[in-house]
This record gives C-alpha cells, sequence and structure tokens, in this order.
C-alpha cells in the first residue's frame, strides 16, 4: 500500500503503514454496526480517506488541531498517524461514532488526541475551546459558507482553517461573506486530482477575532448561511 501514498507524493514509515492497516480493520468491523463511510474496498479507503486526508499534512503549522464533525475520523485521525507532534481533538455529535474513534485511538496506541462528544455551535462558545486551536479541520461536513461559521470560532488569531472539499470553486465564492464576517481570509486554494476525482484544500487565515455571537446556533448556520 506504500506506492498508494507514493504515488500522491507522500512518504510513509513503516510504523505509520502499520497504524493504517490497523485502521482500515477497524473501520469495516465497525462499518457493520455504526454506517461510518460507503467506501470499503481497501484501495479505495487508502486513496479516498487516508492518501486523501494527508497529501498535504507537511503543510499544516500548529501543536493544537481540532477536527469538526470527525466522524469516520478523516482527516484528524490520518494526519495524527503522520504527525505525533500534533496534538489533537476529534468533535463528533453521534455517540456511536465517539465510540469508534476512541477504539481507533486505543488499538493504534496514539497519544495527545481526545474525542469530545458535541457540537460544535455549542462547543465554540466555551471559552476553553473558543479560539484556543492553531489549526481546524473539517472534511464532508457542510457548504464552505455554513462550515466556517462552525469552524472558525475554534481558531485563534493567526492560526488556519483548512477544508476539505471536492470541486469548490462554487462554494469558495459562495463563502467569501462567511470567511470575511468571521474574520478569515483565504490564503490558498489547493486543487488537486484524486483518482480521477477533482479535490480542494482551502486554506483560510485567521486574521482577526470572531465576533462573540457567532455561530448563531438552533440550526441558523445551515438554513440561513452567512
Amino acid at each position: 500500500m506504500k506506492n498508494l501514498f507514493l504515488n500522491y507524493g507522500v512518504n510513509v514509515t513503516d510504523k505509520q503503514l502499520e497504524s493504517f492497516e490497523k485502521y482500515y480493520s477497524i473501520l469495516i468491523e465497525y462499518n457493520k454496526m455504526f454506517n461510518l463511510t460507503a467506501i470499503t474496498e481497501k484501495e479505495d479507503v487508502y486513496i479516498k480517506h487516508f492518501v486523501d486526508s494527508v497529501i498535504n499534512v507537511d503543510k499544516l503549522v500548529g501543536e493544537k488541531l481540532i477536527d469538526v464533525g470527525s466522524g469516520g475520523g478523516f482527516p484528524a485521525i490520518p494526519i495524527k498517524i503522520m504527525r505525533e507532534d500534533i496534538n489533537v481533538t476529534l468533535l463528533e455529535a453521534t455517540g456511536k461514532k465517539c465510540e469508534f474513534l476512541k477504539a481507533v485511538i486505543k488499538e493504534l496506541d496514539l497519544k495527545n488526541i481526545n474525542v469530545i462528544n458535541g457540537r460544535a455551535e455549542d462547543l465554540a462558545k466555551d471559552s476553553s475551546y473558543r479560539e484556543s486551536f492553531d489549526i481546524c479541520t473539517a472534511r464532508a461536513v457542510a457548504r464552505l459558507n455554513t462550515l466556517c461559521e462552525y469552524c472558525m470560532p475554534f481558531v485563534k488569531v493567526g492560526g488556519q482553517f483548512v477544508s476539505f472539499k471536492g470541486n469548490a470553486t462554487e462554494e469558495l465564492e459562495e463563502g467569501l461573506n462567511a470567511i470575511k464576517i468571521l474574520g478569515g481570509s483565504v490564503k490558498q486554494a489547493y486543487s488537486y486530482q484524486l483518482d480521477g476525482a477533482g479535490r480542494t484544500l482551502i486554506y483560510i487565515d485567521k486574521v482577526k477575532s470572531t465576533d462573540k455571537k457567532y455561530p448563531r446556533g438552533n440550526g441558523k448556520e445551515r438554513k440561513m448561511p452567512l
């Protein structure tokens, strides 16, 4: 499986490959119960979940990362496998998915990583978490204008929100107003091909504090995006 990573310019050690192998096994086992992913073929999981999560992992700068809407653990657990130096918080609203994430952490013996069963719109109001992370990541959670309201409040000024998207030209244009209101500035939209499909990593710098009224809660982030 090493070649699957190397084909996309990602170097992995034997130890990291062993961790990905264990991760895949647990994912398939729990997927029968919890419906974590529709992608189950081994090579597809490696490319579309593992490689996609770490394709630019060396560009992440900071010590503390929060992943919003972690689900099956992408991208945060693959990032943690590749970057032991980053402290990771996985935020997931569904209890059963949190059980899965904890099982992966235990089986892979990952350190400095924790799981929170909660919602972004609630946790972002907590002073212990608000604007306290260097990096926030999210993958396949919501459209960018909604997603920014969930994620940007977690990022400290000088930090960065990294959104993992498909072909995101339209979403990026649609999200510019929300990004500005929430204290962000688009640094880069990195586009690449993954197994024939267009993918985009959107890097948003946090340039000023987010107004305390955001996130608004009560579903307004989705119903009435900024």
